[in-house]
């Protein structure tokens, strides 16, 4: 027969709520107790049913991932992040892809949120940086954590991951202008998502910092694709004074740059270096294997989720912001220009 909580209670010599308090991680419970309960709880190898828990008191346990980001990749470390968090506190996970430039988006999540009774989002861009979507979820006091793009929390405040995408462009282009660049070009992204301004903004201060001019017909605005980077690095290429080396905004574009140089029959990076951004698997799937900023987005997840969770539980000395540094890799598709 399948074991209950009144069989841990039982068997730990302790009460129900107790059992509850222990498996839900709740704080102010002694130590001891903690590990009498986990004893018991090993002993009848006892399985606690989340969805139980949720029918039988006020609390949830449930925590929702919405997103809005067609990057695979992407999303996949997300999950996996939130995902760890969860399974060591003993939440489930719900995963609510959607798209963000919806009519009804608001509409959409205030009632995932009602029906699903969850326990907190965790918001990514653009949804965790859209004004109508966070006063919609606060009109109904849902609880959430947001990660952005920035290097300090915004306006809306709450629950902030912070990655600062700024300071990682600065630090790739500060490569390139190392290894002897100055004709540098920019690949953007999405405009709707606060990373592309950011990423641009550090690309521009990095070329500042050297006393290097920007080249406005050298910054190409389009979307996080494999294709637009295919694309734009096609009009860079055919500009009469070509760019030494492109900054890709993310590691997509910076793939698909490279499988453009292949088709014009540039060489990488002799002729040419391009970097990219975030880390992904495209950076290590082309050939030559991508320069990049990695972005470790399963850990930010993960801190995203421990701190929503953190609250839930009303956890003294949680921190209301985390921030994380991008850092340049570097790796076999950056180099020194040709002499002319």
């Amino acid at each position: 027969m399948k074991v209950t909580i009144n069989d841990v209670a039982k068997y730990a010599g302790v009460s129900i709520k107790t059992v509850s308090r222990v498996t839900n991680k709740e704080p102010s419970v002694r130590q001891a107790t903690i590990d009498k309960v986990n004893q018991a709880i090993m002993a009848l190898n006892y399985q606690p049913n989340v969805a139980a828990r949720n029918l039988a008191g006020t609390k949830s346990y449930v925590i929702a991932f919405v997103y809005d980001n067609p990057n695979a990749y992407y999303v996949i470390d997300m999950q996996n992040g939130i995902l760890s968090a969860c399974k060591q506190r003993g939440y489930e996970l719900l995963i609510h892809p959607c798209d963000a430039t919806s009519e009804n988006i608001c509409q959409e999540l205030t009632d995932m949120v009602r029906h699903a009774r969850l326990s907190g989002l965790v918001l990514t861009p653009p949804l965790s940086e859209d004004p109508k979507v966070l006063a919609a979820l606060d009109n109904i006091n849902a609880n959430y954590v947001r990660i952005i793009a920035g290097e300090a929390a915004d306006q809306y405040g709450g629950l902030t991951v912070l990655v600062n995408d700024r300071q990682g462009a600065v630090s790739i282009t500060q490569h390139l202008i190392d290894l002897g660049h100055k004709q540098i070009a920019f690949l953007s992204g999405d405009q709707q998502h606060e990373s592309t301004k950011e990423r641009l903004a550090g690309f521009k201060q990095a070329m500042h910092n050297n006393q290097l001019p920007v080249n406005e017909t050298y910054i190409i605005n389009g979307q996080y694709s494999f294709e637009f980077g295919v694309d734009g690095a096609k009009t860079l290429l055919s500009n009469s004074e070509r760019p030494t080396a492109i900054v890709a905004c993310n590691d997509e574009i910076a793939a698909g740059a490279l499988f453009a140089a292949r088709l014009e029959g540039v060489s990488i990076p002799a002729e040419l270096s391009i970097v990219g951004f975030e880390d992904s698997p495209f950076s290590r799937q082309t050939w030559p294997k991508l320069t990049t900023v990695h972005q470790p987005n399963d850990k930010i997840a993960q801190t995203a989720t421990e701190l929503l969770i953190a609250q839930q539980n009303k956890q003294e000395d949680t921190p209301t912001e985390h921030m994380f540094m991008p850092e340049p890799v570097i790796r076999d598709s950056s180099a020194s220009p040709l002499l002319p």
